[in-house]
């Protein structure tokens, strides 16, 4: 087998910095990674610092790590009815974005969340705007990838429906995928054992 196209990553902490992020990355043998951009945990975030968002870029021009994968924090609800956390979610969206435009990272994933009850077709149409909503305001070559889920309750994309169903609504489609978790779509039902 020929695993010379193989790309094997993990996600990497970035504390300290970002830029420490890459040395990570290397120490562990990685040629492709996943990290956050800033702390996952909370609505609030710094500015990136152009020194710092330099720095990660040239290190990342010194190795064969690629493609670079951002994950959006954990609070974002892109299906929310709530109006102040759907106002936060697409704002943090539209942030998480335009950090990787200046950081250079081809992808975000981002959870498309819960309706929380207020119904799936809601919640899809909650979650396009928002993605619409951002890929307007914020030019550039990053795509946002959705990630599928495990199925919970009020979940949205535990179904690849539904997850077309978004794809469908969108402006740009050429700048939104699809993350498949393997974990999460057995968690849902798909039997993705061999025969």
């Amino acid at each position: 087998m020929d695993t010379s196209a193989l790309r094997l990553g993990l996600h990497i902490s970035i504390e300290g910095t970002i830029c420490q992020a890459v040395d990570r990355a290397l120490e562990r043998g990685c040629n492709t990674m996943q990290i956050f951009t800033r702390n996952p945990r909370g609505w609030q975030f710094s500015a990136l610092d152009p020194s710092i968002a330099e720095c990660f870029m040239a290190r990342i021009a010194r190795t064969d790590i690629d493609p670079i994968f951002s994950h959006m924090p954990y609070l974002p609800n892109l299906a929310s009815p709530k109006e102040r956390v759907y106002a936060l979610s697409v704002k943090s969206l539209k942030a998480e974005l335009q950090r990787c435009v200046e950081l250079r990272i081809p992808y975000v994933v981002s959870h498309m969340g819960s309706d929380l009850g207020l119904g799936k077709e809601a919640g899809l149409k909650r979650i396009a705007a928002a993605i619409n909503s951002a890929l307007l305001e914020v030019p550039g070559e990053c795509s946002i990838l959705l990630e599928n889920t495990a199925g919970t309750k009020n979940s949205m994309g535990s179904t690849f429906e539904d997850i077309r169903r978004v794809l469908e609504r969108v402006v740009e489609p050429k700048r939104v995928g699809v993350c498949l978790d393997t974990c999460h779509a057995f968690a849902a039902g798909y039997d993705l054992t061999p025969s």
